[in-house]
C-alpha cells in the first residue's frame, strides 16, 4: 500500500501537486531552520541597504553612491528593492529580513513547479532535485544577494509567457527583473525567438519597447538629473571581475583571464553557439531563421512561425518556450567571463528541466547535476572544481544540442491543435498522464 502511493507520487502526473505540496512543505521547514541555526554571513547585504538609504535621503549621481564595498553598479529596480528593505530593517530586525528572504526562496520554488508542470514532459520525482542544493539556500537566506530578486521574478515572467495572451504582463516582470541586475539580458536572445516565433515583427518591436520604456520610467529620477552617470554605472558591459572570486576560469592563468583576448574569445563563443542554436535548432520545424524572418517581414502583423501557439493550442508546446529562454541563459553563463558564487541562483533550478531535454541516461544526468553543484560549494575555488564546472555546462549544450533543443521531437507540432500531447524520450501513456519509469 505503501509503496503503491510513493510509486504513484513519483511516476502519476495527477499526483504532481501532491508530492510538490510535500516537497515545498519540506524545503520550507528546512528554510526556516537555516535562518534559525546557520551563521548569516555579511557579503553585500550591507552595502545595498547604504547605498539605497543615501538615495533615500536625496543623491540621485551614481557616481557618487557608494557602501562599505562598492559603488552602486545596479540598476533603479535595485535601489527600489533595498529602499523597502531598508524600512523593514529599520522598523523590525534584521531576522525580518531573513524571512523576506526565505519567502522569496519559496517562491522561486513554487514558480519551478508551476514551470515544470506546465512544461508536461519532466517525471514527478525530478521535482526531488529542486531543493538539495546547499549554495542555493546560502545564497537566498545566508547572503541576501540582489540576484535572489532578479532570477525569481525573471522565472515568474517566463512563467506567464507560457500563456498566450499574457506576454504583456510577462513583459513588464521580464523589465523589472532586468532593472535589478542585467544579467536578465541573457535571456534576451531566447525571448527574441520567442517573440519572433509567437507575435508578428509589429507586436515583437512594441513589446521590446514595453521592457525598454518600463525601465526608461523606474529609472527617471536618475536619468532626469545624471543621465551619464546612471547607464554608464547600471548598465556597465566593461565592468571587469576580479580573479580571485572566479568560480569557472580558475585553471585560466590570471593574466588570461584578465585579457581582452580572452574576453574576446568567449564573446566570439557566446555568439556562436547562439547563431548555431538559432540557424539550426530553434527554427528547424518552421523552415530555418532566414525563411522565418522572411515570413515575419512579409507578413509583419502575423507571427512568424508555421507552428505557433494559437489560443489554448498553446499548452502543447509550453515546453518550447521554457527550453529556448532557460538555453539561452545556460549558453550566457557558459561563456560568461567569471561566475561568482551567488550567480549560481541564475539557473540552478532550471537545470533539471535542461537535462531532461537531452538524451543522456539518468545516471549522466545526475552526475552532471552532482558535479555543477559540488563545483559551486568548493569555496575557493580549484582548478578541478571550475573544469568540472565548465565541462558539464558545455556537455549539457551539447545533449540539449542533440537532444530536444526546443523541447520536442523533430516532427512539427501543431498548435492549434487541443490536444496535449507529450512529445519527449520520456515514457509516458498521453491518455492517461501516467508517468513511467524510465528504462
Amino acid at each position: 500500500m505503501l509503496w503503491t502511493l510513493v510509486k504513484a507520487l513519483l511516476f502519476k502526473r495527477q499526483y504532481f501537486w501532491r508530492l510538490a505540496v510535500l516537497i515545498l512543505a519540506g524545503d520550507a521547514l528546512l528554510t526556516l531552520l537555516i535562518i534559525h541555526f546557520v551563521a548569516y554571513t555579511e557579503i553585500d547585504f550591507e552595502t545595498y541597504i547604504v547605498q539605497a538609504d543615501k538615495v533615500q535621503q536625496g543623491q540621485r549621481d551614481y557616481s557618487l553612491i557608494y557602501g562599505p564595498s562598492g559603488p552602486l553598479v545596479y540598476p533603479a529596480g535595485h535601489v527600489m528593492i533595498h529602499r523597502a528593505l531598508s524600512f523593514v530593517l529599520n522598523a523590525t530586525s534584521f531576522r525580518t529580513v531573513q524571512y523576506i528572504y526565505g519567502v522569496l526562496y519559496m517562491a522561486s520554488m513554487l514558480v519551478s513547479c508551476m514551470i515544470y508542470h506546465r512544461a508536461k514532459t519532466i517525471p514527478n520525482w525530478v521535482l526531488l532535485l529542486l531543493p538539495l542544493s546547499k549554495r542555493l539556500h546560502s545564497i537566498y537566506v545566508l547572503r541576501l544577494f540582489n540576484d535572489c530578486w532578479s532570477s525569481t521574478i525573471a522565472m515568474f515572467s517566463i512563467y506567464i509567457f507560457s500563456f498566450a495572451g499574457n506576454e504583456l504582463i510577462a513583459c513588464f516582470l521580464f523589465s523589472f527583473a532586468l532593472s535589478i541586475k542585467m544579467n536578465i539580458l541573457l535571456y534576451m536572445p531566447g525571448l527574441l525567438v520567442v517573440f519572433l516565433k509567437s507575435l508578428g515583427v509589429i507586436e515583437s518591436l512594441v513589446h521590446l519597447g514595453i521592457i525598454v520604456l518600463f525601465q526608461v520610467w523606474l529609472a527617471m529620477p536618475f536619468l532626469m538629473s545624471h543621465p551619464r552617470a546612471y547607464l554608464s554605472h547600471a548598465f556597465d558591459f566593461s565592468r571587469q571581475f576580479l580573479y580571485k572570486w572566479t568560480v569557472n576560469w580558475r585553471f585560466i592563468p590570471e593574466d588570461t583571464f584578465l585579457s581582452k583576448q580572452f574576453a574576446l574569445s568567449l564573446l566570439m563563443g557566446h555568439l556562436t553557439t547562439l547563431a548555431l542554436f538559432a540557424f539550426f535548432r530553434w527554427f528547424k520545424s518552421d523552415g530555418g531563421l532566414i525563411e522565418t524572418v522572411k515570413r515575419g517581414f512579409i507578413r509583419p502583423l502575423q507571427r512568424a512561425s508555421w507552428d505557433l501557439p494559437s489560443g489554448d493550442g498553446k499548452s502543447n508546446v509550453v515546453h518550447q518556450i521554457v527550453t529556448v529562454l532557460f538555453t539561452s541563459n545556460l549558453i550566457g553563463i557558459t561563456f560568461a567571463r567569471s561566475l561568482h558564487y551567488q550567480f549560481y541562483s541564475w539557473y540552478a533550478q532550471q537545470l533539471p528541466l535542461l537535462l531532461w531535454r537531452t538524451r543522456y541516461p539518468i545516471a549522466i544526468k545526475l552526475c552532471l547535476l552532482l558535479g555543477i553543484e559540488y563545483s559551486w560549494n568548493v569555496f575557493p575555488s580549484t582548478d578541478l572544481s571550475s573544469a568540472i564546472l565548465d565541462i558539464s555546462h558545455l556537455l549539457i549544450l551539447i545533449g540539449l544540442w542533440f537532444g530536444y533543443p526546443t523541447g520536442t521531437k523533430g516532427r512539427k507540432v501543431s498548435f492549434n491543435d487541443k490536444v496535449d500531447e507529450v512529445e519527449d524520450d520520456t515514457n509516458v501513456s498521453t491518455s492517461s498522464m501516467e508517468w513511467e519509469p524510465e528504462s
